[in-house]
């Protein structure tokens, strides 16, 4: 009996072509979510006998009935021109649904006083993760999926790989966290040697690296700084072997938000905060902001100049009112 070679699903197909351009396994799971979403709110009708008139549909519910943030509308948009245009090859020339413009918030930052008071408190990993984000200025994603080949001691610097926008940056490696980076990384060294006594001992890498460099998995370089305390499988392959993952982020916001409410801070702490306060904190320094600009891997300095809106003000600047009143 000769069997015939099923067609690839379509949800396959955009996990595939994701993975192919290497996209962050976060990506994935949202693109194809909302193209889920997509194909239910049309009954199950195949994306390829829909038009753009169907996606103008689409995210008018979403920003209408459903009142969604700009972010997510506009993230809605991005997985549904991904599908028609890199998976359907059907790309669509134009979508009269303007793009949600975000509302112009401030960034919240913390004063140096409220970083000192929350380092005080913070514990283990979560500590040293916030530390590095407040002293390099990383996104907490970018601080716990760190690898120990990137840290490098001599030359004081971390290597921050496919960062938002997918580029690779360096940024200064604070002093103050060399002794206790250098435990943790110790401490890691350690577990790694015993998942390989006991057969396991592997990292997740890069896609594209896997077919490359097929025995890298398991090599200590490549080998997560904060690796989470359970093997698991790989969320991409749920027949692949037990991989040594990092920490999640969640153990860090739940550390962050518990030691907030202790100190009875005014403000709703998260981790982003110290990426904030890290750039606001060098420019009321007087570092030049192209330079914080880099650091931060901002695409364009008009992203970075919104902390100039937040520094702190020269402490001769007087108020009107207390002109007034004297």
């Amino acid at each position: 009996m000769i069997q015939t070679s099923q067609a690839p699903k379509l949800l396959d197909r955009v996990r595939h072509k994701i993975r192919l351009k290497n996209y962050t396994f976060k990506t994935e799971r949202s693109y194809v979510n909302w193209i889920k979403r997509y194909i239910l709110f049309h009954q199950k009708q195949h994306p390829k006998d829909l038009s753009h008139k169907h996606i103008e549909a689409f995210l008018t519910h979403l920003a209408v009935d459903l009142n969604v943030a700009a972010s997510t509308q506009n993230q809605a948009l991005s997985a549904l021109l991904f599908l028609y245009k890199e998976v359907l090859h059907m790309p669509i020339k134009s979508v009269h649904v303007d793009w949600a413009k975000k509302p112009e918030k401030l960034p919240e930052i913390l004063t140096r006083a409220e970083v000192k008071l929350l380092f005080a408190r913070l514990r283990g990993k979560s500590l040293l993760v916030c530390q590095l984000m407040y002293g390099s200025g990383l996104r907490l994603s970018e601080a716990v999926s760190l690898r120990v080949k990137d840290v490098d001691f001599e030359q004081r610097h971390i290597i921050v790989r496919n960062g938002k926008g997918q580029k690779d940056r360096v940024t200064p490696l604070p002093a103050y966290v060399v002794p206790n980076l250098q435990k943790q990384i110790a401490i890691t060294r350690q577990l790694h040697y015993v998942d390989l006594q006991n057969g396991h001992g592997r990292a997740p890498l890069p896609h594209a690296l896997v077919r490359k460099y097929p025995n890298a998995e398991t090599e200590w370089a490549w080998q997560f700084v904060f690796p989470s305390s359970k093997l698991s499988r790989n969320p991409q392959n749920e027949q692949s072997s037990l991989y040594r993952f990092h920490m999640h982020t969640s153990t860090v916001q739940r550390a962050l938000k518990k030691t907030a409410q202790e100190l009875d801070l005014s403000k709703r702490a998260h981790p982003h905060m110290f990426r904030h306060s890290f750039a606001t904190h060098l420019l009321e320094d007087g570092e030049n902001i192209r330079t914080i600009q880099e650091l931060l891997g901002h695409k364009d300095v008009r992203t970075t100049m919104i902390y100039t809106h937040v520094m702190q003000k020269p402490a001769a600047l007087q108020s009107p009112l207390d002109k007034l009143m004297i």
